[in-house]
C-alpha cells in the first residue's frame, strides 16, 4: 500500500524550522552547539515550590524516557525550573502564563512567573528533542513566550452521549499538550443530566440512565485538570435544554408533564417556568451545591435555544435572576450568546456560538466573551478552515482597543449527537491542535502548509500521550471488517470523510441516542490526511506537467483506487454494517479508472462525486475533478 510521506516525531526539522506547536511568540535559534540527552538527565525545581510542577516534571522525564528508550538515573540536571511564586489557589483566567527557555549545550532553563508559565514551558521543551547522528538533543535556542488570548478552550458534550472519565482524562493530556487552559464540561441536556446531585438526588436517578459522574470523581477530575493548568468550568443548561432536569423534578416546567429523556436531536420544548418562584428556590440550592464543587470563579448556565415562544419573553427576567444566584455563589455567570441583554450586569461573560457579530456585539457593549462561532468540531471542517478562524476577526476587526480587550479567546465546541467514547478523539484531535495555536501564537501565524507540517508532529505526540484518535480507528475498522486483514477497507476509509451533522441529520432523519455509533461513517476521519497528500501532488503536477516524481505518485493511487472496489466487493457483501459503503467504494474506483484513461468523462457523473455520497463525502473527489478538468477530459452534462 502507498505511504504518505508524514514526517515523524523526533525527527530533525529542516534548517529554519521549528517542530512546536503553538508557535512561541519569539523563538530564535542559538549558536552554539545543542543539549544532549543522556542517561542522567533529570529536572530541577528552583524557587518557590509547587505541586503541580513536581508532578509536571516527572510527567516530563517519563515522557522523555518512553520517547528515547533511556533509564534515567540521577545525576546533574540537564533542566531547571525557576518559578517566582506558586500562583493561585484556584487558578485564574488572570493568571501570568509566560515562560522563558534558553537552551545550550550546557544545559536548559525555563523561567517563568509561576507553575502555569512553567508548564507551558515543558511542553515545548518537550517539542524540541529531536534525533540526530549524535542521539538525541535540543537544539541551543531562546524562547520568549505567551498566549495571545488569556480564555483558550475545550467544551464537551457530554449529555448526549456520555464521555467516561478515562476519556476525559485522555484529552485533558492532550490539552496541556497544547496549551489549552480551559476545560468546559457540558453536563446537562435534553438527553441526560450527567452529575451527582446530593440535594437533589432525582436529577442523575431518573434523568442519566444511570450514565453520570459522582462529585467524587468531578473533584479528580478537576484536580486532574489543575495538575496539567487547566480550569474547569461546568455547564447546566437552562431553562430551555432542560428535559433531563424535568424527568425528576416536573414541577420546575413551563408546561405540564410527565417529561421523559429526549432521545432524539434538536430544540425541544420541554423548559422551566421563569414565572414560578420555586423554580428560583430550587436553582439557588443546586447552584450552590455546584459552586462548592467547582472551584473555578466562572459558572455556566447555557441559555441558548429555548424554543416556547412565551418563555423567551421572560428569559431576560430568568437570566437577571439565576445571574444573582450564581453572583451570590462567588462566581460569575457565562452564558451563549442569547443572554446578552443590557439589563444583566458587565461582569457576565458571553460565548458566541451565533456568529462573531454576537461576539463584537458585547464587547461594544461592554461585556467580555469567547468565540466558539467557527469552532464546531462537529461541524468537519479541515483544519486549514478551522485554523483561519480567529477571535479577533470578521466583526471584531473593527473594534475600538479597549472593545477588542474584552475579547477572552475562544473555544473548540465538541457536541455529541454522532460522537461515542470510542471515536470522539478522532472528531476532536489533531484539528484542535490547530486551533489551539490560533487562541496562543501571534497573529501573523497563518502559514497553512507549515501548520500542517507541525501538525503532522503533533499527531504523533499525541499518540505517544495515549489518545486514541489513531488507534481506535484501526479497531473500528477491523470490527466493521470482522477481520485484522482490513487493507482495502481502510484504502476506502483514508480517502472517506464523515458528513456534518446538519447531513446526519438529513440522511438519517431517525438518529436518536441508541442508534449504534459503529458504521464507516463513525471511523472515518476528518480532514483526510491522504486526500491533502494527493490534493499536493495535483498542485504541483498541473504547475509543472514535466514534474516526473508528481505525475508518477499520482497515478500510483489513481492505480490503487481504480482495483479497490474490486477487492473490497466482496467483503461489504459479507459484512451488512459495510452496506452504505458500497456506493462510496464504487464512486471512488470509478472515477480514478476515468483519470487513468484518456476518455471524457460525463460532467454530471464528475460533480455528484464531490457532493456527499449518503452521510460521508469522498475527500479526493475534487483533486482527481481538477486533473480530469485540467486535461479538458469533461463532456457535457447532456
Amino acid at each position: 500500500m502507498l505511504k504518505i510521506g508524514i514526517l515523524l516525531f523526533g525527527v530533525v526539522a529542516a534548517r529554519g524550522q521549528w517542530n512546536v506547536m503553538p508557535m512561541p511568540s519569539s523563538i530564535h535559534a542559538g549558536s552554539g552547539a545543542p543539549l544532549t540527552i543522556e542517561q542522567n538527565f533529570s529536572v530541577a525545581l528552583e524557587g518557590v515550590s509547587d505541586p503541580r510542577l513536581e508532578h509536571a516534571a516527572r510527567r516530563l522525564t517519563a515522557r522523555i524516557a518512553l520517547l528515547t528508550g533511556m533509564t534515567f538515573r540521577d545525576g546533574g540536571a540537564a533542566l531547571v525550573l525557576r518559578t517566582e511564586s506558586a500562583g493561585n489557589a484556584v487558578q485564574s483566567v488572570d493568571e501570568d502564563e509566560s515562560y522563558r527557555l534558553t537552551v545550550n549545550a550546557q544545559g536548559a532553563v525555563i523561567t517563568a512567573p509561576n507553575p502555569l508559565g512553567a508548564m507551558h514551558g515543558l511542553e515545548t521543551f518537550y517539542q524540541l528533542i529531536t534525533n540526530d547522528a549524535t542521539g538525541w538533543v535540543v537544539p541551543a535556542v531562546a524562547i520568549e513566550d505567551h498566549p495571545r488570548f488569556a480564555w483558550r478552550g475545550m467544551h464537551i458534550d457530554v449529555a448526549r452521549h456520555f464521555i467516561p472519565l478515562d476519556v476525559i482524562r485522555r484529552n485533558l493530556d492532550g490539552m496541556a499538550a497544547v496549551k489549552l487552559n480551559v476545560f468546559h464540561w457540558h453536563l446537562s441536556d435534553d438527553q441526560g443530566f450527567r452529575i451527582e446531585s446530593k440535594r437533589f438526588p432525582k436529577l442523575q436517578e431518573l434523568g442519566s440512565d444511570g450514565l453520570y459522574y459522582t462529585q467524587d470523581g468531578v473533584r479528580e477530575i478537576i484536580q486532574y485538570a489543575r495538575d496539567r493548568g487547566i480550569r474547569v468550568v461546568p455547564e447546566f443548561d437552562m431553562p430551555g435544554h432542560a428535559a433531563s432536569w424535568l424527568v425528576g423534578y416536573p414541577e420546575l416546567a413551563a408546561t405540564p408533564g410527565p417529561f421523559q429523556i429526549i432521545r432524539t436531536w434538536g430544540v425541544h420544548d420541554p423548559t422551566m417556568d421563569p414565572a414560578n418562584p420555586e423554580v428560583y428556590t430550587f436553582l439557588d440550592a443546586f447552584i450552590g451545591e455546584m459552586a462548592l464543587l467547582f472551584p473555578d470563579a466562572y459558572f455556566h448556565i447555557g441559555g441558548d435555544e429555548v424554543k416556547n415562544k412565551a418563555q423567551q419573553d421572560l428569559q431576560e427576567g430568568f437570566n437577571q435572576q439565576v445571574e444573582k444566584i450564581v453572583t451570590k455563589y462567588g462566581k460569575r455567570m457565562e452564558g451563549w450568546d442569547e443572554i446578552l441583554n443590557p439589563a444583566l450586569p458587565k461582569n457576565i461573560v458571553i460565548q458566541s456560538w451565533r456568529g462573531p457579530k454576537s461576539l463584537a456585539e458585547a464587547a461594544r457593549q461592554g461585556y467580555q466573551g469567547i468565540l466558539s462561532s467557527g469552532y464546531y468540531l462537529d461541524h468537519i471542517e479541515p483544519s486549514s478552515k478551522l485554523y483561519l478562524v480567529d477571535p479577533l476577526g470578521d466583526q471584531s476587526a473593527t473594534l475600538a482597543t479597549e472593545e477588542k480587550a474584552r475579547i477572552l479567546g475562544g473555544e473548540v465546541c465538541m457536541w455529541t449527537e454522532y460522537v461515542s467514547a470510542e471515536n470522539i478523539e478522532s472528531r476532536i484531535w489533531p484539528r484542535t491542535a490547530a486551533i489551539a495555536e490560533r487562541f496562543w501564537s501571534p497573529v501573523e501565524t497563518r502559514d497553512v502548509a507549515d501548520m500542517y507540517r507541525r501538525l503532522d508532529l503533533v499527531d504523533s505526540e499525541l499518540d505517544q500521550l495515549g489518545l486514541r484518535h489513531n488507534s481506535n480507528y484501526r479497531i473500528m475498522l477491523e470490527r466493521l471488517a470482522g477481520s485484522t486483514d482490513i487493507d482495502a477497507l481502510k484504502v476506502l476509509a483514508d480517502v472517506t470523510e464523515p458528513g456534518a451533522l446538519a447531513l446526519r441529520h438529513h440522511v438519517n432523519p431517525d438518529a436518536t441516542q441508541s442508534t449504534p455509533l459503529n458504521r464507516l461513517v463513525d471511523a472515518a476521519r476528518p480532514d483526510s490526511a491522504v486526500a491533502r497528500h494527493f490534493s499536493g501532488l495535483v498542485d504541483r503536477y498541473l504547475a509543472n506537467r514535466n514534474e516526473a516524481a508528481s505525475r508518477s505518485e499520482i497515478r500510483q493511487w489513481l492505480t490503487l483506487w481504480s482495483g479497490n472496489d474490486a477487492k473490497l466487493e466482496p467483503l461489504i457483501a459479507r459484512r451488512q454494517i459495510l452496506k452504505d459503503a458500497a456506493p462510496v467504494s464504487q464512486v471512488l474506483s470509478k472515477i480514478a479508472a476515468e483519470a487513468l484513461a484518456s476518455a471524457k468523462m460525463n460532467r454530471a457523473e464528475l460533480e455528484a462525486a464531490q457532493k456527499p455520497i449518503g452521510d460521508m463525502r469522498l475527500a479526493v473527489a475534487q483533486a482527481i475533478a481538477r486533473l480530469i478538468e485540467a486535461e479538458g477530459r469533461v463532456r457535457s452534462k447532456q
